[in-house]
């Protein structure tokens, strides 16, 4: 697991980060399933289970080179910066696509989450009962969690800390959007849209010398609340983390078995044909900050098939599912 790796494999485990970043962002989509599409998973779960006492001590101690090679830091480092730089990169031109052709993107994830449900079972071999129960129970919590409504937001620091905590488990978590999570939370908007608008135009300022932003209040709350937030996101996945890798490593299977539960379950999330339920108080619609109407939940329907529109959509759910295919295939030839 901790090995040198040429410039190449850096690249691509930069590339799959990108992935990561990007689909975490994306409500009902799950960062850890692209990461255990693309076959990395269980390494980015040990890396962080990593971060313990044993390396703080290394690094206490000034021990530093034994401290990055036991914690695995050149593919953590790799991963989490490919996955930051998305938010400013990717993640702006996903936004871009959902606000302007927003059907077919979610088409084109739903047909990678159907792929992504092959190339995870494909492999599994025992359905016993038990594992058949465990895949059913991450089926039904899956499901469930899709049909909740979404809280109001709010911007107390301790509950944001927790948000980052519950947010970031879609990176660790395959099936489980963090991002649809923190839209329950009533908080997706406030952290995951103005806290990093607000975070990039400040790194712009600040990369051109200007720090008036240090006089504007709402700019420092934003601050703080990202920063908060991040904090929590930390914390959550060096925790997370050791608790999956202690139940990897004793129910393999049934964890297995759980997340392509979980994973079958989200595609009532990303179910491309969709109409969006706006929150109202008396009959008014709530606004955020962009001016945009806030998202309550959505009303789900069967695709009108005498529409090109739609068959362009389910046109695009094949490409999604070719693409994990395409995936599977790369790395069986590569293997091979």
């Amino acid at each position: 697991m901790h090995k040198e790796r040429n410039l190449l494999e850096k690249i691509s485990l930069f590339l799959k980060g990108l992935a990561m970043g990007a689909a975490n962002k994306v409500p009902g989509v799950s960062g850890g399933t692209v990461s255990f599409v693309l076959g990395f998973y269980e390494e980015l779960i040990y890396s962080f289970q990593k971060i313990n006492l044993k390396a703080f001590k290394l690094l206490i101690n000034g021990r530093f080179r034994s401290f990055f090679r036991y914690i695995n830091a050149q593919f953590l480092s790799l991963v989490l910066f490919g996955s930051v730089f998305s938010y400013f990169s990717i993640s702006l031109v996903l936004d871009y696509f959902l606000q302007n052709n927003e059907l077919y993107v979610w088409s084109w994830f739903f047909g990678m989450i159907i792929g992504s449900i092959y190339y995870i079972g494909k492999d599994f071999g025992d359905w016993n009962l038990k594992n058949s129960l465990s895949l059913i129970i991450g089926a039904s919590i899956g499901v469930g969690i899709s049909f909740l409504t979404p809280a109001g937001e709010n911007d107390n620091l301790w509950f944001v800390f927790v948000c980052g905590i519950i947010g970031v488990s879609g990176m660790t978590l395959p099936g489980l959007s963090g991002s649809f999570l923190l839209i329950l939370m009533g908080n997706y908007v406030l952290l995951l849209v103005d806290s990093v608008n607000v975070l990039f135009n400040v790194l712009t300022s600040v990369f051109s010398g200007n720090f008036e932003f240090l006089d504007d209040p709402i700019k420092v709350r934003y601050l703080k609340i990202i920063g908060v937030f991040t904090a929590g996101s930390a914390f959550g996945l060096v925790f997370i983390s050791h608790v999956l890798g202690y139940v990897l490593k004793r129910w393999h299977q049934i964890v297995t078995a759980v997340i392509i539960g979980f994973i079958t379950g989200s595609l009532g999330i990303v179910w491309p044909w969709k109409e969006k339920i706006f929150r109202q108080i008396n009959g008014e619609f709530l606004i955020d900050q962009n001016g945009d109407k806030i998202v309550e939940n959505y009303r789900r329907f069967l695709p009108d098939l005498s529409s090109g529109t739609n068959w362009y959509a389910i046109f695009y759910i094949f490409i999604g599912i070719l693409l994990i295919l395409g995936i599977d295939y790369y790395g069986r030839t590569r293997k091979s």
